[in-house]
């Protein structure tokens, strides 16, 4: 039996802020249990649901070290869906409104995590082949694995992987700070160690002392090694492209699921979806303040609403595009200058354009059902579940070739009749109008062609399953056993 830690910042269903906590709570359930024990370890955030908390029961607590400090450290324990989850408790640092703050004071409380995942593994009896770490909340696991936990012979032979799931979020501080937050020695703070920049770098520790590197899909672990992607980190991913491999994430198909969803209004399936589908965007049309037309095409937008997501490209051409025969329903949060464009667009083109300025777990699986086509021309896009959960309601991805996007996305081709969406190259405006309207007059002049590619679409598997084999192999390689 081989034993995996997943050392996390979030997971489902306990606290979640964006793709990291669907990872951390849904892939661990897919390993192969009868040769793999994995197990997940996590803050316990005073903002996580009451219900959870009461659930959890209380281990046993110790003190550590950190820094200057004398910490508190709980453990709490809980199973949940077949897998054993640990929560480290310490009320001075979990206890804000939000999982995270603002720096420093979210490098001390997770150099606080790192340090104390690695404390509890002999007081909860678990000795980890493989840590599996998760961003740069966890940078610091492998670095204090290789510091002061090697004069203990429990942790001799523990392997470390650094996964990256976003490489923009680093945990960035300056050297002097973080020398005093961390307790660790001036030697880890050298270029060829911590230090980036002047500044000290918690994910760039993680990428220098883990055994093995991945980040979410084949197309971004290729990206993360130029200078556009590599959020200059990207020459010391290229010293350690043997070690860097990308394996894209999935999602769980028992939650998103047209067929068993009770949060649609019409569940339906590969075989009946051209009769039963339709049914959800009627609804939706007439809850959302759309003009009621089941043959109008509805393009759907599930985001943050920032930069990275290439709301860019679709406020520059979003009047062009509100001419055409479209409606558009938005639904999300982020920055205010996209807010207030898509308010004014649905002020504009009242019955054309729904504005949805909040985030609501339902209503997205509500517009995943009701879509015809879902558009996300992102800048960059490590792995990206959007376009994932639209292919599984047999809604058609509208991609840029980016990332994940990339490599989940098969553009239609005419010619050969393949394909599982529509997907352009550069990031440009117009050439993004050009593939929607694409995209559009496939959807009315050609709907036996748009019907065999929802079928294409609803067919593709990327549940988890498939990623955690991969997973599997990793760790078979790294413990050394094949």
């Amino acid at each position: 039996m081989k034993n995996i830690l997943f050392a996390t910042s979030e997971a489902v269903p306990f606290i979640k802020t964006g793709g990291l906590a669907d990872v951390a709570g849904a892939l661990p359930k897919c390993f192969d249990k009868r040769y793999f024990d994995v197990r997940v370890i996590l803050p316990k955030y005073a903002c996580m649901k009451q219900e959870w908390k009461d659930k959890m029961e209380y281990i046993t607590h110790f003190y550590m070290d950190l820094g200057y400090k004398n910490c508190y450290v709980g453990i709490m324990h809980m199973e949940y869906d077949g897998i054993q989850f640990y929560f480290i408790d310490n009320e001075y640092y979990f206890s804000g409104p939000k999982p995270y703050d603002s720096a420093p004071w979210d490098l001390e409380k997770f150099a606080f995590f790192s340090k104390a995942v690695l404390s509890v593994l002999p007081v909860i009896n678990f000795r980890p082949d493989v840590i599996h770490c998760h961003d740069w909340q966890t940078g610091l696991v492998p670095v204090y694995l290789h510091d002061s936990f090697q004069q203990n012979e429990f942790f001799w032979g523990i392997k470390t992987v650094m996964t990256i799931h976003n490489l923009k979020f680093q945990g960035v501080w300056d050297v002097k700070t973080v020398r005093g937050i961390t307790g660790l020695s001036d030697y880890y703070f050298a270029p060829d160690k911590l230090e980036a920049y002047k500044d000290a770098n918690f994910l760039k520790g993680g990428i220098v002392f883990a055994d093995a590197v991945t980040t979410v899909s084949n197309t971004y672990a290729e990206e993360i090694k130029t200078p556009f992607y590599g959020e200059r980190l990207d020459g010391l991913l290229c010293a350690r492209s043997h070690d860097l491999r990308g394996i894209v994430n999935g999602i769980d198909y028992d939650v998103f699921n047209p067929e068993t969803d009770a949060c649609i209004t019409q569940k339906y399936n590969a075989k009946n979806f051209r009769k039963e589908k339709v049914k959800n965007k009627i609804q939706l049309q007439r809850d959302l303040g759309l003009n009621e037309d089941p043959n109008a095409m509805l393009i759907g937008i599930v985001s943050r609403l920032t930069d990275q997501k290439g709301f860019d490209l679709i406020a520059y051409v979003m009047d062009e595009l509100c001419q055409d025969a479209v409606q558009i329903v938005v639904l999300g949060t982020g920055e205010e200058r996209y807010e207030n464009m898509f308010r004014h667009f649905d002020w504009k083109y009242h019955g054309k354009v729904s504005a949805q300025i909040y985030y609501d777990e339902p209503l997205s699986h509500r517009i995943y059902a009701a879509s015809d086509a879902f558009l996300m021309p992102s800048l960059f896009e490590p792995c990206g579940l959007s376009q994932l959960m639209s292919l599984r309601y047999g809604t058609l991805p509208i991609v840029r070739e980016t990332g994940g996007l990339k490599d989940t996305v098969e553009p239609y081709n005419e010619f050969e009749g393949t394909g599982t969406g529509f997907s352009f190259t550069n990031y440009n405006a117009h050439e993004m109008l050009a593939t929607v309207r694409n995209a559009e007059r496939v959807f009315y002049d050609n709907k036996r062609e748009w019907n065999k590619m929802v079928d294409r679409a609803m067919a593709a598997d990327f549940s988890w399953n498939h990623s955690a084999k991969q997973y599997e192999e990793m760790y078979n390689w790294l413990i050394g056993d094949k």
